[in-house]
């Protein structure tokens, strides 16, 4: 008579709780993307919010259109102001349409390229087992390639413009193909290029077997981590920040005049306008969001600040955490 071989547990199942725990792990990277892109559209709700770089943006943008596409006869472009930055190009050439056979065209706070740098640097910043020193060398020669891919997208504006023009001569559907490719590279060419560019990074630095290998002990001395002990204080914090973007979003939404406004904007930028319109528009918007903007702004760096915290390693070179599991299962024996 056989026996029956005892069952065996196997160790390596997962139990519920270290499924709980990887899925935590993992989900932190749409998470972090979400607040990211929350934080970028409060930012950037009043206009001209990155004038700095919107500002060295149009003069490069505007000195290498004529450098390669003036000649004797016209000035490719010329530079003026915008909301009072010095933002607005206008593209000339006598088969372009108009009165003036003129383009305008201006660097917004969305073409200055900040939006895919902070969304490449939330990518690599939340990779895991990479240390920090190559992470910030990295972000800064992404950020850098970004700046330069930003700009060549804007300077091939003009090539195109001028081919579909000269075959259709002062026609306006001859702009047709320069806001195709604008509309193409904007919702989705840009971000097909920065998923690319963190894949590649994430192979070459050895990400697969770094992020295996993330739980093991590392040579950096902090890492970021979210708050695994919250007090009544905290939570209070996260609740006040809450209810003051809630206040700031009703008293924007509930403003008539700034509704209106936003209609105006919405009509301007979906057809590529820049009118004296436009700009009252934008003006009378900034003034009705400015308040709220600023008060949305600081209750996302509080909930930020409260969710996440520094983790630094002690004397003998281990995590707290590492020593609190390592204390839990001594009680438990």
């Amino acid at each position: 008579m056989t026996s029956k071989p005892a069952a065996v547990s196997r160790k390596d199942d997962l139990t519920w709780s270290e499924v709980g725990q990887l899925g935590m792990r993992y989900a932190r990277f749409p998470i972090a993307l979400l607040c990211v892109e929350a934080f970028y559209w409060f930012l950037t709700q009043p206009s001209d919010t990155l004038a700095p770089i919107q500002v060295t943006e149009a003069w490069l943008w505007n000195a290498a259109t004529n450098l390669l596409y003036s000649d004797g006869e016209f000035v490719a472009s010329t530079l003026s102001t915008h909301n009072g930055w010095l933002t607005r190009l206008d593209f000339t050439h006598p088969d372009f349409p108009g009165n003036y056979n003129t383009v305008a065209l201006y660097v917004s706070d969305e073409c200055a390229g900040v939006h895919e740098m902070i969304f490449l640097s939330t990518l690599v910043a939340m990779t895991e087992g990479v240390p920090q020193k190559l992470k910030i060398r990295s972000i800064v020669v992404m950020c850098s390639i970004i700046y330069v891919l930003n700009l060549v997208r804007l300077i091939m504006f003009y090539p195109i413009a001028l081919e579909d023009c000269i075959a259709n001569p002062n026609q306006p559907e001859c702009l047709s193909g320069m806001w195709n490719f604008h509309t193409a590279v904007y919702e989705w060419g840009f971000l097909v290029v920065l998923i690319t560019m963190w894949l590649i990074w994430f192979w070459r630095v050895g990400g697969p077997a770094r992020t295996l290998d993330a739980s093991a002990s590392t040579d950096e001395l902090w890492r970021l981590q979210v708050r695994k002990v919250w007090e009544s204080k905290h939570v209070a914090m996260i609740g006040i920040a809450l209810v003051l973007i809630a206040f700031a979003a009703f008293n924007v939404t509930t403003n008539e005049e700034a509704m209106e406004a936003k209609e105006t904007l919405d009509v301007c930028y979906f057809s590529e306008l820049v009118t004296s319109e436009c700009g009252q528009a934008q003006n009378r918007w900034d003034d009705a969001i400015g308040y709220a903007w600023s008060l949305s702004a600081l209750s996302l760096v509080v909930i930020a600040g409260t969710t996440m915290t520094i983790e630094r390693k002690d004397e003998h070179g281990q995590w707290h955490t590492s020593l609190f599991k390592v204390r839990n299962a001594d009680q438990e024996e």
